[in-house]
């Protein structure tokens, strides 16, 4: 038990402190014990709360629970049947609410409700991302990052993959999520980095365990996926890899910040059928390497190849890439033109 948590009250965590804890408002927290009698087991007339480490478990089962998508009401029965069932239920008699709470997903269970307004008011709010009209696996992934709870947001993200495939996972679960904790921190400065960086590796993590899957490519030219010169991010280039994986294509990643001799040599020795350029910002987006890659050929005189050059990314602008360059504006489009491409 932390230092501060003992203090006259009694040993254990006052609100403000498990709601640091799990990642949510105190709002929240509050919330959760008025409506569904999630509150702590011992309660002492004329003290402030204080949650043992009993009563957080039961919390933290609560999180999790709304977190793939169960209603907040009945992950509250069901965290609470479990503490009970450990012989440690309320001394006071109180538990969940009885059917009367909401049970259809409408409260504010991670601090996007209303109710967690006049936390937001200050800059970048209370310990919450706001993902708007998400679906819940996406909701829940939010929530388990800002708790830093690797496990649970693995969890999610293999489920989403599993349940969706990589491209409705990535469009509806992964990217809302990475883009609300993107605008957060962005907001707050450093203050939610770290929630970036952890959501960022294991989508990664993720997505690469599916591209490296074992399966039987079809007998096609790859797809050789790169970023521009000076361009860092390579998630979306990932999300690529594994959904050309999904659909038994074979593809040969260069990642980040790929020089532009590189780039071409690769194209030479290799022989690709299509060549995906990815540019996040337009700082990156080089347009003379584009048309290097789409002049460039291989192979014997008479028989020489070129390959479809598509340039991703929002770094190409309004203008788009030059002529000779495809530039599709979803996962969903780049991967359709590069299985085009390379079995035509």
């Amino acid at each position: 038990m932390p230092e501060e948590a003992r203090t006259a009250d009694g040993p254990g965590l006052p609100t403000g402190g498990v709601a640091r804890l799990l990642g949510v408002s105190p709002t929240t927290v509050r919330s959760w014990e008025r409506r569904y009698g999630i509150g702590p087991a011992e309660r002492r007339a004329g003290h402030h709360r204080r949650w043992s480490p009993q009563d957080i478990a039961v919390l933290e089962a609560m999180c999790r629970l709304t977190a793939r998508g169960v209603p907040p009401g009945e992950a509250a029965r069901t965290a609470l049947a479990r503490r009970t069932a450990d012989g440690t239920g309320p001394a006071d008699g109180t538990g969940p609410a009885d059917g009367t709470g909401p049970a259809d997903g409408t409260g504010p269970v991670d601090g996007t409700g209303p109710e967690d307004a006049a936390g937001s008011r200050a800059p970048g709010g209370g310990r919450t991302l706001r993902v708007g009209a998400v679906s819940p696996e996406c909701r829940g992934l939010a929530r388990a990052a800002v708790r830093l709870d690797a496990p649970e947001v693995t969890g999610i993200l293999r489920e989403a993959v599993e349940r969706h495939g990589v491209v409705d996972a990535w469009t509806e679960v992964m990217m809302p999520a990475l883009q609300a904790v993107g605008r957060k921190w962005a907001v707050d400065g450093e203050h939610y980095v770290e929630v970036e960086h952890l959501l960022s590796w294991h989508v990664s993590s993720v997505l690469r365990g599916v591209a490296v899957a074992a399966v039987r490519v079809r007998p096609v030219r790859p797809v050789l996926l790169a970023a521009t010169p000076g361009e860092q991010h390579t998630l979306p280039l990932e999300a690529t890899a594994a959904a050309l994986t999904e659909r038994a294509l074979p593809f040969r990643m260069l990642g980040a910040a790929v020089p532009p001799r590189a780039l071409l040599d690769a194209v030479h020795r290799l022989g690709p059928g299509a060549v995906m350029i990815w540019s996040q910002d337009r700082q990156t987006a080089d347009r003379g390497l584009v048309r290097r890659v789409s002049a460039g050929a291989w192979g014997p005189r008479g028989s020489r190849g070129r390959a479809t050059v598509v340039a991703a990314g929002p770094g190409w602008g309004r203008t788009g890439a030059p002529g000779e360059a495809a530039t599709p504006r979803t996962l969903a489009g780049a991967v359709d033109l590069l299985e085009e491409a390379i079995t035509a």
